[in-house]
């Protein structure tokens, strides 16, 4: 498979994660309910509604709450990575990108390993999708590593004592709960990977019908 990806699959990409981050608002909601202020279902949509008006250049609105500055620290350090010269880019590229993202949020929040943050989904993910890319793998398979170990991420953030933001305050209760942003996070990477995964099915196609 390619190991390169073209602008158009970051395009939709954002616009996977924009419907995913839509169809999952209250559930994201309730979970901040549970150890935030239940506000980071509604924050993630206003900014990926920004984020898609942004693509159709229409007047974005902005993203608040405390997940907000996280998130679009990761992105524009993702952005950074990337340039903005070239239309087609290796899949390493993709991985770099990620992981300036994480840096970003890292930089931004100063986050560690087993927090009960974003983190906890994203620098596993940024690591499976190293892994699998340095093992050959094509990007579309090293996405679906990445996704997979954002999901395992996500859902080790339930039983973890919140150390960071708003949910530490609770200090034990915040025990039994997942991280909202990690469950958005591991949204972003399955975006990332159904994007990718559609785009190797339209090369694998696309090859097909100029076989004679």
């Amino acid at each position: 498979m390619s190991q390169s990806v073209t602008t158009a699959v970051f395009e939709r990409w954002v616009r996977n994660f924009a419907q995913l981050i839509a169809d999952n608002r209250e559930h994201l909601s309730e979970l901040d309910a549970a150890i935030g202020d239940a506000d980071h279902g509604s924050n993630m949509d206003r900014g990926m509604k920004a984020a898609v008006a942004a693509l159709d250049e229409s007047p974005p609105p902005n993203a608040g709450g405390a997940s907000g500055p996280l998130f679009g620290t990761m992105f524009i350090r993702m952005g950074g990575s990337l340039g903005t010269t070239d239309d087609t880019l290796a899949a390493g590229d993709v991985a770099a990108a990620l992981r300036a993202g994480l840096g970003g949020v890292v930089d931004r929040g100063k986050p560690a390993p087993g927090d009960k943050t974003m983190y906890d989904a994203l620098a596993p993910a940024v690591d499976a999708l190293e892994r699998s890319l340095a093992d050959d793998g094509s990007l579309a398979t090293a996405l679906t590593a990445a996704r997979d170990a954002a999901r395992t991420g996500r859902d080790a953030t339930t039983p973890m004592l919140a150390r960071k933001g708003r949910a530490s305050y609770l200090g034990e209760r915040s025990i039994g709960h997942m991280d909202p942003g990690a469950a958005s996070v591991a949204l972003l990477i399955e975006a990332a990977a159904d994007a990718a995964a559609d785009a190797a099915a339209d090369a694998a196609a696309e090859a097909a019908d100029a076989t004679p």
